[in-house]
């Protein structure tokens, strides 16, 4: 692929006025060729596999970064989702690998592994359900690695047995984690992608290369300047201006992501074209879809605010790669980007409302925090929400949700740097307990057969 020496001119000039960064640079590494049946085996072979493909990863990403002038956010790894490779192993055992991969990323100096995860969606294994019940004590454990069960597809219906464990395990790792901090890195899927490089949801999926490079594009700063200044046009120049600065975006992120796959030595796999917020004003996507004309995020007309945003970054992105991958699309966490914050404490967004936009966003509930004494079943039943709404649309959808013990509607809970400030939303206090026990299989619908 080429480009255009003015293309990256342009990207320069964003990076320093508008925020512009690439989110992260994630190495997937699979693990599948260390399975072993012997706890200490598999720690070995891990930790000599991850080691020896990830150790110029931050240098690389550095030598990248002085290269182009634009700013890696994060260096990230991915592993296959390990209940795969371990599915003979029990719930210490998991753990033990949990802590294992977790003193790799600290001796490499990366933010986050992702891949404790486990893909549920039709059932669920011994193995799984072991990875599933040590996800609170692993989160206790360790500081750097993330999770995500997968329990719902188009193609395979939602399992409420997954989704009903869901609950708990959002309450117990609220439980064993200092400020509930665990949740931040706790996700729970439909229709996950196997290449998505953003945390806490990445993992290295079964039909990826033995090691790949996918790199997440950030730029909702670069995204509001443009809105800003197409000023009170048309909603199809309106389009038109977000679809090409998408493009510029798109291109400068897999410029990026191909030097470091490239001097890594590594295949390169995708670029997700996500606009991913900070809690920082001017890189968030509430300020755009209050640029394109809400009073107040939430407000009346969000959702197709969002609509209009979302499309359009991917017809830009798609048209500047041709290997879009990962979720793609707008994320919407709250406690990370100011103004969706903002809008919780206007009492112009609710969770109600979240749920609306979902439908057109490219993930889902995403940082949201609800009260402490919250119970199980309704935390199972929000997940069960948004996996209706992934399954009926044929899209990922997620639930991140943050459960801080003693905590009610209004407070606050502060984790400063990326994951924000989470204010603690209301929830409805209508029960859905016997929804959620009736458990089995919420059946695939009629979309799901496309064969």
């Amino acid at each position: 692929m080429s480009y255009e020496f003015n293309e990256v001119i342009e990207t320069l000039r964003m990076t320093e006025v508008e925020q512009f960064d690439i989110r992260t640079v994630t190495l997937g590494i699979s693990l599948r060729d260390c399975a072993s049946h012997n706890i200490d085996v598999a720690k070995s072979k891990i930790r000599a596999k991850v080691m020896r493909l990830a150790s110029k990863h931050l240098a690389v990403a550095a030598e990248v970064e002085a290269m182009y002038g634009i700013r890696i956010a994060n260096k990230r790894l991915s592993v296959t989702p390990i209940s795969i490779p371990f599915d003979a192993f029990r719930e210490q055992e998991f753990i033990e690998l949990g802590t294992t991969l977790d003193a790799c990323a600290r001796e490499l100096g990366v933010d986050f592994i992702g891949g404790y995860s486990a893909l549920v969606e039709k059932g669920m294994t011994a193995g799984e359900h072991a990875l599933i019940n040590s996800v609170p004590d692993m989160m206790a454990a360790t500081t750097h690695i993330c999770s995500s069960i997968n329990v719902a597809t188009t193609k395979a219906g939602i399992n409420m047995d997954a989704v009903r464990l869901m609950g708990g395990l959002v309450k117990s790792i609220a439980a064993k984690t200092p400020k509930a901090e665990g949740c931040c890195k706790f996700v729970v899927f439909c229709n996950a992608p196997e290449d998505n490089p953003f945390v806490a949801g990445a993992f290295h999926g079964v039909s990826e290369p033995d090691v790949s490079l996918n790199v997440g594009i950030s730029g909702p700063g670069v995204v509001l300047a443009a809105v800003r200044e197409a000023g009170r046009c048309d909603f199809g120049t309106l389009a038109e201006t977000i679809k090409r600065t998408a493009f510029k975006i798109t291109r400068a992120g897999e410029l990026v992501g191909r030097a470091v796959a490239e001097k890594s030595g590594v295949p390169f796999g995708i670029v997700d074209i996500s606009l991913a917020p900070t809690p920082a004003w001017g890189d968030s996507i509430s300020e755009i879809l209050e640029a394109i004309g809400v009073e107040s995020v939430g407000a009346p007309g969000t959702t197709a605010a969002l609509m209009i945003l979302n499309d359009n970054v991917k017809k830009g992105g798609m048209m500047a790669s041709s290997y879009v991958g990962g979720m793609s699309g707008a994320f919407i966490p709250v406690s990370e980007d100011a103004g969706m914050i903002r809008g919780v404490e206007r009492g112009s967004l609710s969770i109600e409302k979240l749920e609306a936009m979902t439908s057109v966003c490219c993930v889902g509930l995403d940082m949201v925090a609800v009260p402490g004494d919250t119970p199980a079943e309704t935390i199972s039943a929000i997940i069960a929400d948004e996996c209706a709404i992934g399954v009926m649309n044929n899209k990922t959808t997620a639930v991140r949700m943050i459960a801080a013990p003693n905590t009610k509607a209004g407070d606050t809970v502060d984790y400063g740097g990326l994951l924000g400030k989470a204010i603690v939303m209301p929830v409805s206090t209508f029960r859905s307990t016997e929804f959620i026990h009736r458990g089995g299989r919420i059946p695939a619908p009629t979309r799901g057969l496309t064969n």
